[in-house]
């Protein structure tokens, strides 16, 4: 299940991290060349143009339709990062549980038990937590950094609605 986990975190990080890398860089450009005058609109690799070009005059109500569902499909897959960062380490515990159980059980039916016998089989069980708290801190701090990437969109997303409103007003 951990393993899962781990290809799934790595899955989505890297997908979401490449889309929204390419969409920062493609609205900068278009956010630099409204602020600089060298285009009354926004660029037609845009998220808003697809919007801005269905409607004969731009207001407030369709720019921030525009940058909350271009938000909402950039971010797919941080709820999955977040769910994966809060359950690993549960699943690793759950794990370590399980593993020591099997260690006792074994014991049970020995007729002498020491450190050396014991101390291999707890140890091989705790590795189970360990593969949990790894795969969270990695879902966790993918989370984080897609999610800054997402408020990095949002904001310039903001800007170029506010620049080109302001053009209509």
């Amino acid at each position: 299940m951990l393993s899962t986990y781990f290809i799934a975190t790595f899955w989505v990080f890297l997908d979401r991290f490449y889309i929204l890398t390419s969409r920062i860089s493609a609205e900068a450009k278009s956010l630099k060349a409204l602020y600089t005058g060298q285009s009354k609109s926004v660029a037609q690799n845009s998220l808003i143009f697809t919007y801005l070009s269905r409607v004969s005059t731009p207001n407030k109500a369709i720019m921030e339709a525009a940058s909350s569902d271009a938000i909402r499909v950039s971010t797919k897959g941080l709820t999955w990062l977040s769910i994966i960062a809060s359950t690993s380490p549960f699943i690793g515990l759950f794990g370590t549980v399980i593993g020591i159980l099997e260690t006792f059980t074994k014991l049970g039916s020995q007729s002498s038990a020491s450190l050396s016998v014991v101390a291999p089989a707890i140890s091989e069980a705790l590795i189970a937590t360990a593969a949990g708290i790894a795969v969270a801190i990695f879902a966790y701090t993918f989370h984080l950094i897609l999610k800054r990437k997402a408020y990095e969109l949002s904001s310039l997303l903001s800007s170029q609605s506010e620049v080109i409103l302001s053009q209509v007003d």
